[in-house]
């Protein structure tokens, strides 16, 4: 194919009722942009397969099928990228879509700036039909890169330069569901060159049966550690733990005490994630209590964080 633009990587787990909506999208959007589609089968057991197979065949000279073993969105992401051959990649989940305009505009973007990572608004997008804005982290503001820490996106909402990405040796932490978390606010360390686009270029689906919106208990639910931990341990490995302290305090407190906190409380097997969320405050951010950012935050909610915190 010669020079190619992009490589959107598409992990694909039984994702059959949106895999097709979510391809063509991707096929609209590259318009005349050279790029790839890897798509990447992760032990489905639905018509996925079969649908891959016949969208390679409608679109052989874009599309390219992979087959990852180890389940998880994780290794199949780290195959993708270790095969991608674009000068830019993306993340994009099989039951999410985007808009026509997206690549076009991402594109440009990062071609113009020399940007490594370009971030982008998405619409979350719900069964009943309504939606509600994710907005970008806003590059001309000052505080650009707290805000970024922060912000706890997903690897859907960046757009990244494949060199700088493999330089630094980037991989999602496998194993885990909060693989994301464990990453993805620990690059803006990597890099002064980020620029945003505050539109909706992305379409967030929000599923009943996403890992992350759950029915039923899973052990799972407990990754949460595992991935705060490996997020601290980054900014850590780079000496950055000291800078962004508040930061990383706030992004503990939100997601042990908040998020989590939901799912803990949703199900009696959840119970003993309360008593792990203390320990790892206690000893990452013993006085998490004074943090700034909660000290701005509602008094409903500064409630509801000591409460979940002494259940």
């Amino acid at each position: 194919m010669g020079f190619m633009k992009i490589s959107i990587i598409i992990p694909v787990y039984n994702a059959e009722k949106y895999l097709e909506e979510c391809v063509e999208s991707v096929v609209s959007s590259l318009g005349k942009i050279t790029g790839e589609i890897i798509l990447i089968n992760n032990n489905s057991d639905d018509g996925s397969p079969k649908l891959m197979k016949a969208l390679r065949k409608k679109y052989p000279k874009i599309i390219n099928v992979l087959e990852c073993s180890t389940p998880g969105a994780s290794p199949c992401r780290n195959l993708g990228a270790s095969k991608a051959k674009g000068e830019y990649i993306w993340f994009i989940d099989a039951d999410d879509y985007i808009d026509q305009r997206a690549v076009k505009v991402l594109v440009a973007k990062a071609d113009e700036t020399g940007a490594d990572l370009v971030m982008m608004g998405a619409e979350r997008v719900y069964e009943d039909g309504s939606t509600s804005y994710l907005s970008a982290v806003d590059k001309t503001r000052k505080d650009y890169k707290s805000r970024f820490v922060r912000y706890g996106m997903g690897p859907w909402q960046v757009l990244i330069r494949r060199k700088w990405w493999g330089r630094h040796g980037f991989t999602f932490k496998e194993g885990i569901i909060h693989e994301d978390m464990e990453l993805m606010s620990a690059l803006i360390l990597y890099t002064d060159t980020f620029e945003s686009i505050d539109m909706p270029l992305y379409f967030y689906r929000q599923t009943p049966n996403s890992v992350l919106h759950k029915r039923f208990w899973s052990e799972k639910a407990y990754d949460i550690f595992p991935a705060l931990e490996g997020l601290y341990g980054r900014f850590k490995a780079v000496r950055a733990e000291k800078q962004y302290h508040d930061e990383l305090e706030w992004f503990f407190i939100w997601n042990l005490l908040i998020d989590s906190a939901k799912d803990f409380a949703a199900f009696p097997e959840g119970e003993p994630g309360f008593k792990r969320s203390r320990e790892m405050l206690t000893k990452y951010f013993p006085a998490w209590r004074k943090n700034r950012f909660l000290k701005e935050k509602p008094l409903k909610l500064r409630v509801r964080v000591r409460l979940n915190y002494h259940k």
